[in-house]
Parts: C-alpha cells; structure tokens; sequence
C-alpha cells in the first residue's frame, strides 16, 4: 500500500523537504490549446469521451460530462489580464464589464446565431435550508407557495432533484464546481483548509463570464475550494443584474434568500407566545419526532418562512417583468439541501438531501426546452448536474474533469433524463461533528452506509441544539419517553440501510436485513461501493492527513492513493460480513504495518459492537499504537464492547495531535463516551491539552465548552 500521510506515529511530514504521494504520481492534468476561436481539450485518463449517459451511464462507475454538440465557443480570459495589472479593482470591474458586452455583441453577431436563440438570461433563487417536503407543490402536507407554484406552469418541476450533501458549503461547492465532493477534497463542513480546484477546471460561472456573461452573486458562497478571480463580476450584498454594462449584456445571477436558515427556527418559549400563520394544529409531522406543542409551533413556523421565500421569488419576477427581462430569463427556483427541522439538514436522509426543483422557462427560449409548459418529471438531477445545464443554455461548453450532465438545453435527450434514476449522496464531518455516510438512490429505493454506525445521529452539535426542538427531542429521549421510531435518532446506527420509499418515506423501517431484498441490497451495496473506490472517495483518508498532504491538489492526490483507498473500504467493509466470517480477516487488519488499515479495521470492529468481543485483546494492543487516531478509535471499541475505562489512553492522544482536524476528531469520541455510555466515561476537561493553541470559536473550541458545560 501506498504510504498515506503518518506511519507508525511520525508526526505530520513538512511537504518542503518530504515529497507527499501528490507529488509520487500525479494525475494528468488538461491540455488546452487555442487554436483561433475553437478550443481542443485533451482530457486526463479516467475521464470519457463524449457520449450520452442513456448508451453508456452504466458502464461508468462515477458520472463525467457528456460533450455537447456544436456550441459557442468560450474565450480564453487569460490572454485579457495583463493590462489590467495597474488598474484598481473598481476599474477591473468596469473594463471586465466592457469587454463581457464587446464578447457578447460578437458572439451575437455571429452569421446563422441570433442573440435572442442562443443568448438567454439565467436566474438562480435558492432559499436556504428547505427540503422539497414544506412545499405543498411537492408534498401536500407543505406549505402554499403560489409565486413558486406559478413558475412552475409556466416550465417544469423536478420532481427528483437531490442536493448531493445535506449542508451549505459541501452543498454550495458542489453546485459551483460540478463535483463531487469526496472526489476533490471539499466534503467538510466547516472547512479546514480551502481545497485548490483540479488543474483545468474552474467554477462553472467562470467560463459564462468568457463567453461574455455579465456574472452576479447575492451573497452566500461559502465556498470550500479557492475561487480564482475570474468568477464573479461582483459578488455581493449589492450584486444584481441590473448593474449589467449594457441591456444587450446576458447575465447570470445567484440570489441566495436566508429567510428559511436554520436560525429562523432558534427562537426562545416567549416567542412561542407570538402566533404563527400557519395554524400549529394543522401541520403533519414526521413520523419520527414527538407529538409537542413546540414540535408542532416549529413546523408551522417553518411553514411561514417559506410563504416568506415565496414572497421573494414574486419580487423576482415582477422586477424581470418591469425590466422586460422575463420572457427572456430561465428562472430555476430551488433550495440548498434540505431541513431544517431536527434529522434534515446534516444528515444524509432524503429530508437532508431531497429538494426542490422549478424552472420557468421564457417564452422567447422555449425552443431550447423539449418539454410541455406546467410539466413534471421524474427523472434524477444532482448539483452536479446545475452548472453543466446553465452552461447547456447558454451554449457554452462544459469543461472536461467535472461530474455532471446537463438537463436542460437545445442538444438534451428529454427521454434520457426521464430515465436517470440515480442519485449519490454524501454527509462527513458537519461543523465539530463526524460521521461517515454515503447513500445512493435506485428509483425509489434508498441505501445508506453508514461507516460509523456507532455514532448515533443525535451525538451533540452545538449549533443543532439550540433549537427548541432538538433540545426537547433530546429530553424527552432521556426520560424514556418516546417511542422505538422517536428512539432512533439517538441510538446507534444500522451498518447499512436499505430502505423502499413508496412505502416508507421517511425512512423509519430498514430492509436490509429482509432476506426478500437481499438482491436489492446487495446490487445497491456493490454500485455503491464500486462509484467510491472509483471516484476514489478521500474520506478514507483521515482529514487530519488531507490537511496536511493533500489540499494543493486533492485530485491528484486521490488518484495517486485510488489503490490504497480502494483497500481501506475493503477493511471497513468487513462489518457487511457474518462475524464469523469477518473475524480472522479483521485479525490480519488489526496487525497490519499500514496505520489507516488498522484504524479502519479497529473502525469495522466496533461496527460490529459486541459481537466482537473476542478480538478485545488485539484491539486493547491498539491502545498503545504508534498512531494517535488508531488509539482514538480504539478507546472507541474498548468503550462499546468492555466495562474497561479507556480514557486516560484519550487524553494521551489529546497531547499527540499535530493539528485541529486531528484533535476534532478525538474530541469526538470524547463526546461519545462522555453522552452515550451510560454516564460511566465522563470527560474531564482539564485533562484535553494540545500541543497548540486553538483557533478562537473554532469547532475544538465548540466541543470543549459543550464538555465544560
């Protein structure tokens, strides 16, 4: 195996005077070569030639772009920034501007192209935190939203559109860079360190702005990967459209409405006293929470917020419509991810990943749309898919090296993506909380694996809890007051779950122990697994080692460790088996030379809780490894499985972490054994010392004032 990041407890490596596996064997990167105004493109090995997915999808086992046919070509930008390196930003600003009009009066000028064909205005209105259940133009049990409702009979409704990762900034990066996350190093929320962007490939609204797009965002972009400078005309509080150089300028603009964030839903019992519009008794709710006052004032609350965010999108068009702008502008209305009630946003279940989709389609544009006004399909789209299908409108093409297909478009198969009907899905460590999941979606059919099943979904998140509602779930969990579907937020996690939404929406009942879906489950299991060691998924490399390895190329770094991360999830991937049949194969793992063999080896374990108690012994010899995170994880089992004390081996490792990724991870499993053993490991904080200072209100710091509390 490859050597990935620290063996045998050497310290994080300086990557100036030791080479890191980036540097070993880096993937090939793009060539572009100009060749007049066409652009050739020799694409990396590992990425296809142009084909629809409809002919070829299956045999690939994650997804690359399908070249478009004859489009406009894109302007390489580059060669227009020298003059600008004695001008002001401001002045930079404006000079972008004029040339973007003198592009577009170019490329509108074109013999056979006319501007109002090829040329559309494209509009995002995403509003924060809102999975498709709270509109009633998707669930019946949403709420009203006849702005959101009128775009949508005026265009199409996706029906299955999916955000990729339940939280905003893997979320956001993977709409702006057409990527999977766990593919280019950007699956952690809060970021760590900003992951550099695969030699190549840009930010999609980047090649609208060469192609003489006027490009606005208003405001979030939370971003995990460096931005490079040509993305943004402005992005800003003040950013719009309307600050175009010219009306004949097409534009891009991203507004993003906070109205339905999560902190909308952190208010206190007398503010439960103001009454909410939507009547409280009148609200369903999920299967899985308590039937409480506050339960029920939160989801009608909720329910408020997005008539707000309906309001908004109203605005929108009147202003369109003011401007004479609306007949000649994709509107595409959707939400970030999902939530935000307690069990959606940050967690990998279809209320954290299922979202809204409608786009209006202008009348001026309709041509490029082979779908009937007021339509819906079923067909599956991902963020991945967002910015190849703004690109498709506006007839630029997509570059090699991302992840998504176009859905909308001139050249677009309507029958090819009616049939997509797979949807992959990813949750890492979310603010100071860790857990591994990936799910994919087949139709109505639904597995999730969860790597850590042993960390329940209820584990503390500071920021989660200062809902009413979390709070109140928690305690009511506490006093032995809720049912065995309430009861599963706060109890560990099956190793893997398959679950049929037809019949069971909110994915409360798992099927993968039904013998009668066996073959399901196992097909669903293998494609899974398959798409993770060939992206290859980085999550199987600790963040603690990204941190310090992989960030100025994660891409390469990826691919230069695929084998040694295709190994890894084999390790993990030992909890799928019988015990009986898993346990001389964990005993090999367990004594490898490889520390992240071990660590998931030890990580496969404690999946199996106490049915592993025979391998005691050889775990309680990790207590001592020569690698801190293999201690940490098997203090873990050691906590599961013994009524042994293993903390003074945590707080060992405490003084062993060479930065604040690793140390985040071993406050984890503090916080595990502190809330979920039955109070017989409670952390003492005085005894978590570093080796360096924190960040101030880092998420270290987060998990240590909640342990002090």
């Amino acid at each position: 195996m490859p050597d990935v990041g620290r063996r045998h407890g050497e310290p994080h490596r300086d990557k100036s005077s030791v080479e890191s596996p980036c540097q070993l064997s880096a993937a090939p990167r793009p060539s572009h070569v100009s060749l007049g105004v066409e652009r050739v493109v020799f694409a990396p090995i590992g990425y296809r030639a142009a084909s629809h997915r409809s002919s070829v999808y299956n045999q690939h086992l994650y997804r690359s772009t399908p070249h478009a046919h004859q489009r406009v070509s894109t302007v390489n930008a580059s060669r227009l920034t020298m003059p600008f390196m004695f001008l002001t930003s401001r002045q930079i600003h404006w000079v972008s501007a004029f040339l973007a009009t003198i592009i577009s009066a170019a490329l509108s000028s074109t013999p056979g192209l006319a501007a109002d064909e090829l040329r559309p205005n494209i509009l995002w209105i995403m509003s924060e935190d809102n999975s498709k259940h709270y509109l009633r133009h998707f669930d019946r049990h949403g709420a009203v939203a006849p702005n959101i409702e009128a775009l949508a009979q005026h265009g199409v409704t996706f029906d299955r559109a999916f955000s990729c990762a339940p939280v905003c900034s893997v979320a956001r990066t993977t709409l702006i860079t057409s990527c999977y996350a766990p593919r280019i190093g950007t699956q952690f929320h809060r970021r760590s360190k900003m992951a550099t962007m695969s030699n190549g490939v840009k930010m999609f609204p980047a090649y609208l702005r060469a192609a003489g797009y006027y490009t606005t965002n208003n405001s979030k972009e939370d971003y995990n990967a460096q931005k490079s400078g040509d993305v943004w005309n402005e992005s800003s509080r003040n950013a719009s459209w309307k600050n175009r150089p010219s009306d004949a300028t097409p534009f891009f603009h991203v507004l993003t409405s906070t109205l339905s964030h999560e902190s909308s839903l952190h208010f206190n019992a007398t503010a439960m006293e103001q009454p909410t519009v939507t009547e409280p008794a009148s609200v369903q709710l999920q299967p899985y929470f308590p039937d409480t006052k506050i339960f029920r004032y939160t989801r009608a609350r909720y329910h408020d917020r997005i008539m707000a965010i309906d309001q908004v999108v109203g605005k929108v068009v009147a202003e369109l419509q003011k401007a004479g702008e609306l007949e000649n502008t994709f509107i595409f209305y959707f939400g970030d991810h999902g939530g935000v009630l307690p069990r959606s946003k940050g967690y990998a279940y279809e209320s954290g990943l299922h979202v809204p989709l409608v786009v209006r389609v202008p009348d001026k544009h309709k041509d490029m749309v082979d779908r009937k006004l007021a339509s819906r399909t079923k067909g599956f789209v991902e963020f991945v898919d967002f910015g190849p299908t703004v690109l498709s409108l506006a007839g630029v093409d997509p570059p090699d090296g991302i992840d998504g297909d176009a859905f909308l478009g001139k050249d677009i198969d309507v029958a090819e993506v009616d049939a997509r009907n797979e949807a992959f899905g990813y949750a890492d460590r979310f603010d100071e909380k860790y857990d591994l999941v990936r799910t994919l979606r087949q139709g109505n059919f639904k597995y999730i694996r969860n790597f850590e099943p042993f960390l329940p979904d209820g584990l503390q998140n500071n920021y989660r809890y200062k809902m009413l509602a979390f709070e109140q779930w928690r305690q009511l969990h506490e006093a032995g007051e809720l049912n065995e579907i309430q009861s599963q937020f706060f109890q560990k996690k099956p190793v893997e779950a398959l679950y049929d939404l037809d019949f069971d929406p909110h994915e409360v009942h798992n099927l993968a122990g039904d013998p009668q879906y066996a073959e399901q489950r196992n097909a669903m299991r293998q494609r899974l697994t398959d798409r993770l060691k060939s992206m290859p998924d980085l999550s199987f490399i600790p963040e603690a080692v990204l941190f310090s390895e992989a960030m100025p190329n994660p891409v390469a770094f990826g691919q230069s460790n695929k084998s040694a991360i295709a190994g890894l999830i084999d390790t993990v991937n030992l909890a799928l088996l019988p015990f009986a049949e898993a346990e001389s194969k964990l005993k090999d793992a367990l004594e490898s030379d490889d520390p992240w063999t071990r660590y998931w080896a030890v990580v496969a374990c404690s999946s199996f809780g106490k049915q592993a108690s025979s391998l005691l012994p050889l775990v309680e010899k990790r207590l001592v490894d020569l690698e801190p995170l293999v201690v940490m994880r098997a203090v873990e089992f050691v906590a599961i499985t013994s009524e042994e004390d293993p903390r003074p081996s945590l707080y060992r490792s405490f003084q062993r972490a060479t930065n604040e990724p690793e140390a985040l991870r071993m406050l984890n499993t503090a916080v595990l054994l502190n809330d979920f053993c039955d109070g017989r490991l409670p952390i003492d904080v005085e005894q978590i010392d570093f080796l360096f200072k924190p960040k101030p209100r880092s998420e270290l710091i987060r998990r240590i004032d909640y342990l002090a509390r």
